[in-house]
């Protein structure tokens, strides 16, 4: 006798109940217009342009500075205590430590901090990603915020999870090759409620909105980054055995984190740096995400121009070299989605040495890059 088979039935996930609290707070990122890249730009230059939207020319020294209500005549709650202060330059040092070409310097003037710094404990915790503040946001207003004690180990992470966004990194678990499947009602039941009391819309942008396929570097997903949201089981219908263990990443920098520091930032030596003279292009054969480093010494104080050439979309950068450890910036020149060359025109003086740093998003050929000063 042959026995019918029983059919077994996967339990549906019950919705979270909006009276049971989150464990904790999460990061709350805020709004940033989208890049826009020409419709008639071809998809995979595109996607290597949005990929490095946002990310520093390599040997960036970024400078901070924390909100002082008395100094700045800015909210006494933008004001930080000496504790939490102090663990954002240990996070600071700990992304630093990695061997990154970035620097990190801590400056009392907020006109020159790139990364201005508040602890509104009123707000969430949340941070602008990598260049988006410059020309975006007034030098008065914070541009990442901390918005609970950082002396835990949940606000030890907090802290390297906002500076990694400052660096240019992106919510880990908005991978679309994570291939989470969301209890989607559960998950805003349960963001909705205390203590993060999101909006729908809020909810959709941090955690269920994927990030553009275009948008990410690489194809693999990491529950272990320090970027990536703890999730309970009952918020994720699948993958197994997310479903039934929730996402619970390890505490601080994972592998995968720190090679995408490294990958982006790699550290800098002496003979990374070429001279530029006058006249003579300097040919960029290097891949696409990857940066020269060009020295300029004029021997003559006039103005100069720099440009790229070829079939390119590159990032160029001039600085001051002033003969410290803190060049100065000076000019920039983004080609990328465009017809025209990057192109900067600056007065030199005779006796200054100038960088000049080229990030390249893409080119149409090996080889076919160039740079050149007259």
């Amino acid at each position: 006798m042959i026995k019918k088979k029983t059919r077994v039935r996967r339990a549906k996930k019950v919705s979270v109940s909006k009276a049971e609290k989150a464990g904790r707070k999460f990061c709350d990122m805020p709004e940033m217009a989208v890049r826009q890249v020409p419709q008639d730009v071809d998809p995979g230059r595109a996607a290597f342009i949005l990929d490095m939207d946002n990310i520093w020319v390599n040997g960036t020294v970024i400078h901070y500075c924390f909100f002082e209500h008395t100094k700045h005549d800015t909210p006494t709650k933008w004001t930080g205590s000496a504790a939490d202060k102090s663990a954002v330059r240990k996070a600071f040092k700990e992304w630093k430590d990695l061997g990154i070409g970035l620097e990190f310097a801590e400056v009392k003037n907020l006109d020159e901090a790139e990364i201005r710094i508040g602890f509104n404990q009123d707000e969430g915790s949340w941070s602008y990603i990598g260049t988006y503040p410059m020309g975006n946001i007034s030098k008065r207003k914070r541009t990442m915020n901390f918005g609970w004690s950082l002396t835990t180990s949940h606000g030890k992470d907090t802290a390297l999870h906002e500076i990694g966004h400052s660096l240019g990194a992106k919510h880990e678990h908005q991978n679309p090759f994570a291939g989470i499947q969301w209890n989607r009602q559960g998950v805003y039941d349960y963001f909705s409620g205390p203590p993060n009391n999101w909006s729908r819309r809020k909810i959709d942008s941090n955690i269920l909105d994927a990030v553009s396929e275009s948008d990410v570097e690489g194809s693999g997903w990491d529950s272990n980054s320090v970027m990536h949201y703890e999730f309970r089981a009952a918020l994720i219908e699948g993958p197994s055995p997310y479903d039934s263990t929730g996402i619970h990443p390890a505490a601080g920098l994972s592998p995968k984190d720190k090679s995408w520091a490294q990958h982006f930032y790699p550290s800098l030596r002496k003979k990374d740096y070429i001279n530029l003279t006058p006249f003579q292009s300097e040919v960029i054969q290097i891949e696409a995400g990857g940066q020269v480093n060009l020295v300029i010494k004029p021997q003559t104080t006039r103005k100069y121009t720099m440009q790229s050439f070829g079939e390119a979309d590159t990032l160029m950068v001039l600085f001051e070299d002033g003969g410290t450890d803190d060049p100065i910036y000076l000019q920039a020149d983004d080609d990328s989605g465009t017809d025209y060359n990057a192109r900067i025109e600056h007065r030199l003086m005779k006796g200054t040495t100038y960088i000049l740093r080229v990030r390249l998003y893409w080119a149409n050929a090996a080889g076919e890059t160039a740079v050149m000063l007259w």
